[in-house]
C-alpha cells in the first residue's frame, strides 16, 4: 500500500513506465516531427500574439500587413532574416561563433521529449499502433529538464565570448550568472514536487494530481517558479543580459542572419518548455480544467487532453507577454536580491515546510496537529527574529552612520569614474542652470551678474 498524500491528497500513483520504449522506429520519428512542429508553430503563433497584445496595451495596432490580420507577421520576419548578409565579426573566433547558436538552440528542443501531452495509460492510435501521447519518459525526466536548461546557457556564453567585444561578453556573464542564480531556487520549488508526488517522472508526477493540483497544494512553490522561469528566459522584465540601454543589445550584438535568428528562436522555444514544466508540475498537466472534468467524463480521454494542454500553455504565454507589457527592466543588483536573498531562502525554508508536513503525515498524526505544529514553529521563528532584531538595534550607538557611510562630502569621481553613493552618503546638489537671460548677458561680456562680480577678483571668471 503506498503512502497517502499530505493533505488529504490521493494515494501516490505507481511509477510504471513499462509503455514506452516499445514504439517502433517510424512512430518515434513521427512522434519526433510532432513535437518539433508544435514548438515551431506555437512559436510562430506567440510571436504575433505578443505584438498584437502588446499593440493593443499601448494603444497601436500592431502588426496588419502579411496575411489576414497579420498572422503571418512572424512568418515574414524569419523569411527575412534567412535572407540577410550573413556577417562574420573579425576579431570573432569563427568555430565557436558558428557553434554557439546551435548550441543554444538545440537544447531548447530537447526538453519536450518528457513532456506529456496526454494520458499514458491511454493510448492513442496512429496507423493501427497504440502509443502513449508523449515521445519518452524517465524515472529522472525533470532533472533532464533541467539539465538540457543549464547546456543551453553554454550557447549563450559562447556567443559572448566568441565575438571579440565587450558587450556581448558582458551579456553572456550576466546571463550565466542569471541562469546559476534561479535555477537554485527553480530545483528546490522541484524538490516539493518530489516529496509529493513520490517520483521525478513527468507523467507520473501528472497521474498523483488526479485530485488536486499542486498549484493548490504548494502555492509557494509554484509562485517561486514562475518568478524563476522568467528570470532563466531572459524575459522582461528580467532581460538584463540583452538589455539595449547599456550592453547595446548583449550577447547577440554581433550577429546577424540566421544565427540572429536561431537566438531568437531558442529564447521562446524555452518559453514554451518551462510553461510546458509548470503545466505538468503545478496545473495538472494534460488534464482539462475544473469544471469540465466534473461534469464530462470523456474531457481526459483520446485527443482532447491535447487541446487543454495547449490552452495552458497559451495563458502561460500570455502571462510572459502582460509582464513585459506592463513592468519595466529592474536593475542587475535588484535582480540579483531577488535571487539571492529572497527566493532562495524563500524556496529553502518552504521545503523544510513541506518535508516537516510529509513526515508527520506518514507517522500517522492528524491533520489539526501538523497546522498547530507547523504554526507554533512559524512564531517561535517570527519571535526569535524579533527578539534578536530588538538587541540588534539596541547595541548600535546613538547617532552612528550606517555601514560604507564616509566623514565629509561625497565624491561621485574621487577614483576617477562616476559612481553612485554608498548608504548614508548623500550626492552633492546639482548647481542650477543660470537662467536665459543671465546666459545672454555673460555671451555678449556684459557685466551684470552676481556670479559675474564675484569672478572679477580672480576667483571665478574672468571678469569680462
Amino acid at each position: 500500500m503506498m503512502p497517502q498524500l499530505a493533505l488529504g491528497g490521493p494515494a501516490l500513483a505507481q511509477e510504471d513506465l513499462s509503455m514506452f520504449g516499445r514504439d517502433p522506429w517510424w512512430l518515434i520519428l513521427i512522434k519526433a516531427v510532432f513535437c518539433f512542429a508544435f514548438l515551431m508553430l506555437t512559436v510562430l503563433f506567440s510571436i504575433v500574439w505578443e505584438r498584437k497584445v502588446v499593440a493593443w496595451m499601448q494603444l497601436r495596432i500592431g502588426p496588419n500587413r502579411h496575411g489576414p490580420w497579420g498572422m503571418l507577421q512572424s512568418l515574414a520576419d524569419g523569411i527575412k532574416l534567412m535572407l540577410k548578409e550573413d556577417l562574420v565579426v573579425k576579431r570573432a573566433d569563427k568555430a565557436v561563433y558558428v557553434l554557439a547558436p546551435v548550441v543554444a538552440a538545440i537544447p531548447a528542443f530537447m526538453a519536450i521529449a518528457v513532456i506529456p501531452f496526454g494520458p499514458a495509460g491511454n493510448e492513442i492510435s496512429i496507423f493501427g499502433h497504440r502509443t502513449p501521447m508523449q515521445l519518452t519518459d524517465l524515472p529522472i525526466g525533470v532533472l533532464y529538464i533541467l539539465a538540457t536548461a543549464s547546456v543551453g546557457i553554454y550557447g549563450i556564453v559562447l556567443a559572448g565570448w566568441s565575438s571579440g567585444s565587450t558587450y556581448p561578453l558582458l551579456g553572456g556573464l550576466r546571463s550565466c550568472a542569471q541562469m546559476i542564480s534561479y535555477e537554485i531556487a527553480m530545483g528546490m520549488s522541484f524538490a516539493a514536487v518530489f516529496l509529493y508526488s513520490g517520483s521525478m517522472s513527468t507523467s507520473t508526477i501528472v497521474e498523483s494530481q488526479q485530485s488536486r493540483w499542486y498549484v493548490l497544494l504548494l502555492p509557494v512553490s509554484f509562485i517561486v517558479y514562475i518568478v524563476a522561469m522568467v528570470g532563466e528566459t531572459n524575459r522582461a522584465p528580467f532581460d538584463m543580459p540583452e538589455s539595449e540601454g547599456d550592453l547595446v543589445g548583449g550577447f547577440n550584438t554581433e550577429y546577424s542572419s540566421i544565427k540572429f535568428a536561431m537566438f531568437m528562436l531558442a529564447e521562446y522555444i524555452n518559453m514554451v518548455t518551462v510553461s510546458a514544466v509548470a503545466i505538468t508540475l503545478f496545473l495538472g498537466g494534460w488534464r482539462a480544467p475544473w469544471p469540465i472534468s466534473t461534469f464530462w467524463e470523456g474531457a481526459n480521454h483520446g485527443w482532447w487532453p491535447l487541446l487543454w494542454f495547449t490552452l495552458k500553455v497559451q495563458l502561460l504565454l500570455f502571462f510572459f507577454i502582460w509582464l513585459r507589457g506592463t513592468l519595466p527592466r529592474v536593475r542587475y543588483d535588484q535582480f540579483m536580491k531577488l535571487g539571492w536573498k529572497v527566493l532562495i531562502p524563500v524556496s529553502l525554508l518552504w521545503l523544510m515546510l513541506v518535508a516537516t508536513v510529509r513526515v508527520l503525515k506518514n507517522e500517522g498524526h492528524d491533520f489539526q496537529q501538523i497546522v498547530l505544529y507547523v504554526a507554533g514553529a512559524a512564531v517561535a521563528l517570527l519571535l526569535i527574529s524579533l527578539v534578536a532584531d530588538f538587541f540588534r538595534r539596541g547595541a548600535e550607538p546613538d547617532g552612528k552612520e550606517p555601514d560604507g557611510a564616509e566623514d565629509g562630502a561625497f565624491d561621485p569621481m574621487a577614483g576617477g569614474f562616476p559612481v553612485p553613493p554608498l548608504p548614508g552618503q548623500e550626492v552633492p546638489p546639482v548647481p542650477r542652470r543660470r537662467p536665459r537671460q543671465e546666459r545672454e548677458l555673460i555671451v555678449s561680456g556684459r557685466v551684470d551678474t552676481v556670479s559675474d562680480v564675484e569672478g572679477s577678483d580672480g576667483k571665478g571668471g574672468d571678469g569680462a
